[in-house]
């Protein structure tokens, strides 16, 4: 047996190539070798009778990337994928995200999807922010569907800031949400591999940052992986339909409140601090899936 394991081509961090490495150690110390290749060498190639698979040899691809269109022509190969099509797909747009989510019945922040804008000349329609406002409350939170480590996260206080914000973004899909305010600078990131919860940490922004990305600048330590905690995290995997994800969670007046689903998370900060072999379980879960 041997996998597979793509990434982009074209974006590099020492935490990005920390998690293609990591599994393909894993997997070789299960007796596994695997390939580490970027996504411009061209793997599939569609036309004439189908789709085909330009790599030979591969029993499995792990998809370290988001480009939906080279992850579909691979499932149309035949090949068995970690994460799917379905999963990246969803997990990449924060709306669809939410939509996911909330079909579950997983609990999570209100949220409004943004109309969509197509005209650079369009102006944004009077009464929009008091709308929204009304809906949501004051502070709220503006997010870029397709943003992620924390980019295109914004808190817009007023009317003014939500103007020259929507001027910056609406050509983009974006979405409002509720801010919660109980959670400033801080929530839990949990790992789920397989659709079981191995462990949480606790992330803080350390500064006034609303935000708690490690990626941006905040810091990590062990969580209690509580049962309302695990059951919350598990639930919203089965939601994405995810092999392996990072559920982040937000301390909520009544409760935890799911923020997204990373179905590529990073999990350097998360192995270093918590002392888990994310890596590992990965592996195991790819290994039992393929091997049936």
């Amino acid at each position: 047996m041997k996998g597979l394991i793509l990434v982009n081509a074209y974006y590099h961090t020492p935490e990005i190539g920390y998690q293609p490495a990591r599994l393909r150690e894993e997997l070789a110390a299960r007796g596994v070798p695997a390939d580490i290749l970027p996504t411009d060498g061209f793997p599939v190639r569609i036309g004439g009778a189908g789709v085909s698979l330009a790599l030979a040899g591969y029993d499995f691809c792990v998809y370290l990337d988001k480009d939906r269109y080279i992850l579909r022509a691979l499932e149309q190969s035949g090949l068995p994928v970690f994460n799917g099509y379905e999963t990246v797909t969803c997990c990449d747009d924060k709306a669809l995200t939410a939509l996911a989510l909330a079909a579950a019945g997983v609990p999570q922040p209100k949220t409004l999807p943004g109309p969509l804008c197509y005209r650079s000349e369009a102006k944004l329609g009077a009464g929009t922010f008091a709308r929204a406002a009304e809906l949501l409350g004051l502070p709220l939170v503006v997010k870029e569907s397709n943003s992620s480590l924390g980019a295109g996260v914004h808190l817009v206080e007023n009317e003014r800031e939500f103007s020259a914000l929507w001027e910056k973004i609406k050509l983009r899909p974006w979405l409002l949400q509720e801010y919660v305010a109980e959670s400033r600078g801080r929530d839990v990131r949990v790992i789920v591999v397989g659709g079981r919860a191995l462990g949480a940490m606790l992330r803080t922004s350390g500064g006034t940052d609303f935000r708690s990305n490690v990626a941006a600048g905040g810091s990590g330590q062990p969580f209690p992986l509580d049962g309302a905690l695990r059951s919350l995290s598990e639930r919203a995997a089965k939601a994405l339909k995810a092999d392996f994800c990072g559920v982040d969670v937000l301390f909520g007046r009544e409760g935890y409140l799911v923020c997204e689903v990373n179905s590529n998370a990073y999990y350097g900060a998360f192995e270093r601090v918590t002392g888990l072999n994310v890596a590992g379980a990965y592996a195991e879960h790819i290994l039992r899936a393929v091997r049936g």
